[in-house]
């Protein structure tokens, strides 16, 4: 007998067999979210997919789908190839979808074509936070966190960034056609296969010269710039650290100082925080449903930003504009 804890034999058949229901604890979230997703109206939100054709290979119910996508939103699990993996091992996401195991192409395309209709489920959890009390009623707390963006630092192009890799290419092409000159003057020093070699580079980056060249006319069209040639709203953004940067997003959040729960969100490419500060502000009001005739809910609605939010409000703006983006930031009308 060993002084550890022994676990079951995996050989050993059980009489009465557990029900996959009782791997799930009772006060998991899961529950919630599986009754959240059961009880909403999946065709009035938009969701594609919810008159399942005739013919052909069944398809998985959206709302199956959305169960895996809330899933990996709680779990921090982003990759849908990842998702994959966890609906075959994982005893949660096997409760939650009843043990189907949808492939990785399935789960993206969902994410891709039924955007707007996420966003309006969280539209729908906001309100269910807010009929069961679990927002302050006074406090928000608002800031902007940066997001990366698929699109590689090497694929996003500003006016500085697109001169610099000009001026690396004419470089090359000096220093290719300098060792040609010298396979003329010393045709012994350097070989036919090197020759053909630098012949061949110097096409090649020529070949680039004029792709960038095409870039920079249409980086003269863009409003603030820049181009990122994956991601076409990605943009490229400074953070906090020194010589630091990021291609992605500016996603400002608002969220309650009860239960840290967002109120609102909103996905801008601007790279700063200035003048952010008003519109998600009207955002998390109005996702609270705050009315001037509704005499339950205060009027006055404190938001507190970090110093990159606060100090926009009076940047490059008229002193009669300021004062009316500040008056909108924290009063609710």
């Amino acid at each position: 007998m060993t002084r550890y804890v022994e676990g079951e034999d995996r050989s050993q058949a059980t009489l009465f067999p557990e029900t996959l229901d009782d791997y799930i604890a009772a006060d998991n979230p899961l529950r919630v979210v599986d009754v959240f997703v059961d009880e909403l109206d999946l065709r009035k939100l938009g969701f594609d997919g919810m008159q399942p054709e005739v013919t052909g290979r069944p398809a998985y119910h959206p709302g199956t789908l959305l169960k895996i996508y809330i899933y990996g939103y709680l779990n921090r699990i982003q990759s849908s190839r990842r998702l994959e993996r966890e609906t075959q091992r994982n005893v949660e996401l096997i409760w939650l979808t009843g043990r189907l195991m949808p492939d990785f192409k399935t789960i993206a395309d969902f994410r891709k074509d039924n955007g707007k209709a996420i966003h309006q489920v969280c539209k729908e959890f906001v309100v269910l936070c807010s009929s069961l009390n679990l927002f302050s009623d006074a406090i928000v707390a608002i800031d902007g966190s940066k997001f990366k963006a698929v699109n590689n630092r090497d694929k996003n192009f500003t006016d500085r960034k697109l001169k610099a890799r000009m001026q690396q290419l004419e470089e090359s092409i000096t220093r290719y056609l300098a060792e040609l000159d010298r396979a003329d003057r010393e045709p012994a020093a350097v070989t036919e296969v090197r020759v053909a070699h630098l012949q061949d580079k110097v096409a090649a980056v020529r070949a680039q010269m004029r792709r960038l060249e095409q870039i920079g006319e249409q980086m003269a069209k863009a409003p603030d710039g820049q181009i990122s040639l994956t991601d076409p709203d990605a943009r490229s953004m400074a953070t906090s650290g020194r010589g630091t940067g990021v291609v992605g997003y500016n996603v400002q959040t608002a969220v309650d100082d009860k239960h840290h729960l967002i109120v609102a969100h909103e996905v801008t490419n601007v790279g700063h925080d200035r003048s952010q500060l008003s519109s998600i502000a009207k955002e998390a009001r109005d996702a609270r449903h705050r009315r001037v005739d509704d005499p339950s809910r205060p009027r006055l609605l404190q938001r507190r930003g970090d110093f990159g939010v606060r100090s926009g409000w009076n940047h490059g703006a008229s002193a009669e504009t300021a004062d009316l983006e500040q008056q909108s930031a924290w009063t609710v009308r």
